[in-house]
């Protein structure tokens, strides 16, 4: 019972342990694909407390021990709350070996809990903290960045904001609400003029959600949360002496039609709600005086939430992920590719105007159903009548969203020679659902 699992890292031991060390890393080592999701992080992996929510408000509390810790070498959890303390009797020691100038990184967890089970999200963890340290060596030497961000806490925030404070940066949230330690109240009809003090650069990602019926009022949110908002922060960014604003946009930005030929960033915007919108955020975010970046962003592909667990949940029971004839084309981008491009705008001097925020490959959505169906076992035969989204969404809605036919290429990111982490969907749907394999077979 519990998992042995060991595999080398290219990197010196003192990065990868440094790595652990910082906050953001045990957000991103918890695959989406679990039931669980961190709500609180040990301030000390020496002898501090991780708090994960559970589904029915049951909690996981991870206690890490003084006596199993040794700087640079070693640290341990326990399974510290009942029932769960009793019933999984769960410890996990993390042991760091050189192993000449790379790391033998070695993971020995004790528990009721069959391997079979663990091996899973052993495998998306070998892979995620393989996939952030290569990423994070081939970023440009820079110093630590200060970085405010609005909409923090949401599916793409939280992973980005993890990934930032593991490379070393420190990131400030900027909430709505009352602000907790570490964060900035802001009032986005009128930011305090010292709101943005001793900030380098500005990721701005909050807005209203676009899913939902597109009644007029929901469109008036959706518009009026995105466009003045930003402006009014990004002069406030430039204003401040800020050196770059990173906004969000999508690939509605090209249209609801946008799938007979591959969209670049050199082209024009399309027509359709949410193309006008797009088009009027990025203008926004455009202040004089401050290098800016709009990351238009595609379908972003997580087990976490968004569009792919309920595609899942749909050909799990039996129907698939088709809608119609699904000749439409969607352009999707993994999670972590997306965080990735974020950070990359943010910290490349190099870097302005539009970047598309999608995957090499994009596909139509009769692709996207067979390789779910084919990654779950489950068969791919009954389509879902595109009447379906309408009554969800209205027809406005499903025509934006759910049946929006939309074809772009990362030219940007090609240009500049980055690479993706997961170009491929059954690659991207294969880490995000847990279907991967040990990068070393257990001992």
């Amino acid at each position: 019972m519990g998992i042995h699992a060991a595999y080398t890292l290219p990197f010196p031991r003192e990065d990868v342990w440094r790595w652990h060390t910082r906050p953001g890393a045990v957000t991103r080592l918890t695959p989406g694909f679990l039931p669980m999701r961190v709500e609180r992080e040990a301030a000390s992996i020496r002898n501090g407390t991780t708090v994960f929510s559970l589904p029915a408000g049951q909690r996981w509390v991870a206690k890490h021990l003084d006596d199993g810790y040794v700087a640079g070498h070693r640290f341990t959890d326990v399974a510290a709350n009942q029932p769960l303390r009793a019933a999984t009797q769960w410890r996990h020691e993390h042991r760091f070996e050189d192993a000449g100038e790379t790391t033998l990184l070695i993971d020995d967890v004790s528990a009721t809990i069959p391997e079979a089970i663990l091996q899973p999200a052993w495998a998306y963890r070998q892979r995620q903290l393989l996939e952030d340290l290569s990423f994070i060596s081939s970023l440009p030497a820079v110093e630590p960045k200060t970085v405010a961000m609005t909409g923090s806490s949401g599916l793409v925030g939280t992973h980005l904001r993890a990934q930032l404070t593991t490379a070393g940066h420190t990131v400030v949230p900027l909430v709505r609400g009352e602000a907790g330690p570490g964060e900035r109240h802001w009032d986005m009809d009128d930011p305090a003029p010292d709101l943005l003090n001793g900030v380098d650069g500005v990721i701005h990602l909050a807005g209203e959600s676009i899913m939902g019926r597109f009644t007029e009022e929901k469109k008036r949110k959706i518009r009026d949360s995105r466009v003045e908002p930003t402006r009014k922060l990004a002069r406030l960014a430039a204003e401040s002496g800020v050196e770059v604003f990173v906004g969000a946009s999508a690939v509605g930005y090209y249209g609801t039609n946008a799938g007979s030929f591959p969209h670049t960033e050199d082209d024009r915007p399309g027509e359709g709600f949410l193309a006008e919108v797009c088009d009027a955020w990025e203008d926004a975010a455009n202040a004089q005086g401050i290098r800016t970046v709009n990351i238009r962003t595609g379908l972003a592909l997580s087990g976490a939430g968004g569009l792919l667990p309920v595609l899942k949940a749909s050909v799990n029971a039996g129907l698939t992920a088709q809608f119609g004839s699904g000749e439409f084309w969607m352009s999707w981008v993994a999670l972590d590719d997306l965080t990735d491009l974020y950070t990359r705008a943010l910290l490349d001097e190099t870097v302005s105007g539009p970047v598309n925020a999608t995957a090499p490959e994009p596909v139509t959505n009769a692709e996207m159903s067979a390789a779910l169906a084919e990654l779950l076992h489950r068969p791919n035969v009954l389509a879902i009548p595109t009447f379906g989204p309408k009554l969800l969404l209205g027809s406005e809605g499903a025509h934006e969203l759910a049946l929006a036919d939309q074809r772009a290429v990362p030219a940007a990111a090609a240009a500049r020679g980055w690479a993706f982490r997961y170009p491929t969907v059954d690659a991207a749907l294969r880490h995000e659902l847990g279907k991967e394999q040990l990068l070393v077979s257990q001992a």
